[in-house]
């Protein structure tokens, strides 16, 4: 797992950007799956959940995820779900010690919030579709809500497909130019006449930067471009494969 030095120095904070490495799946989930969507063994995912929660220093039931929708919407996670209540939203805050919420991505940006002084903390999934209609910034609402300060909020961008291995097609260029022409700061051409590259982690950043907050670090790792480390949709989807892994983000509270 990897870790952001933003959020591994504070008090009372236990984080986690997983890599695929150290569970028990296989074939095109070998092997750290923590993707309950996903079509493999539910009992093999169980295990790699329970991992991770291990590493994070909770109990396997109190590794929170929600079902993403590539939406701004966040809740707030007072005590455990089970995965059938799971909530539809794409982002988890709480105040609660011992209660990890988070993240799968496989490609999309994973993002970790923390004010360690307010005792409160934030988990994002943020793909184009979520960081263009509010995603962080509805997180940092709704963990303002529950006592945090943006100035005190440290934030971490976890593994993310990068502008080298992001092509997309003129409508969407169109789409964030149109809204913003500041945004043609974050696309390059291609090789391809009309399409170009996209910044996904650029452009989080600098929605991020715009909310005043304390710090902001980057992991700045490729899942597109590295298959031994990490699951990615665009990779497997050029593949042809039927399905692929997803990777898990999460952050606790200590007690």
């Amino acid at each position: 797992m990897l870790q952001a030095t933003a959020l591994a120095t504070l008090p009372r904070i236990r984080h986690a950007f997983f890599t695929r490495s150290g569970g028990v799946s296989q074939g095109v989930y070998a092997s750290l799956n923590g993707g309950v969507g996903s079509n493999d063994a539910p009992e093999k995912v169980a295990e790699n959940r329970a991992r991770m929660a291990v590493a994070l220093g909770v109990k396997s039931d109190r590794l929170l995820t929600a079902y993403q929708i590539h939406s701004p919407d966040v809740v707030v996670a007072d005590e455990p779900w089970t995965r059938e209540d799971r909530p539809r939203a794409d982002a988890i805050v709480t105040r609660v010690p011992r209660l990890a919420i988070g993240v799968s991505t496989a490609d999309c940006g994973p993002l970790l919030f923390a004010d360690s002084e307010a005792g409160v903390i934030g988990a994002a999934h943020a793909g184009w579709r979520g960081a263009f209609t509010g995603v962080l910034e509805e997180t940092v609402a709704a963990m303002t809500r529950l006592g945090a300060s943006p100035g005190k909020i440290r934030a971490a961008i976890g593994p993310c497909i990068a502008q080298s291995s992001y092509e997309v097609g003129p409508e969407f260029h169109e789409r964030f130019v149109g809204a913003d022409s500041d945004n043609a700061a974050f696309f390059r051409p291609s090789s391809r006449r009309s399409h170009h590259l996209f910044d996904l982690g650029g452009y989080v950043t600098r929605r991020l930067e715009s909310l005043g907050l304390a710090e902001i670090l980057t992991t700045g790792e490729d899942t597109a471009a590295d298959a031994a480390r990490y699951f990615s949709y665009r990779r497997a989807t050029l593949a042809g494969e039927k399905d692929y892994g997803r990777l898990l983000s999460a952050i606790a509270l200590k007690d």
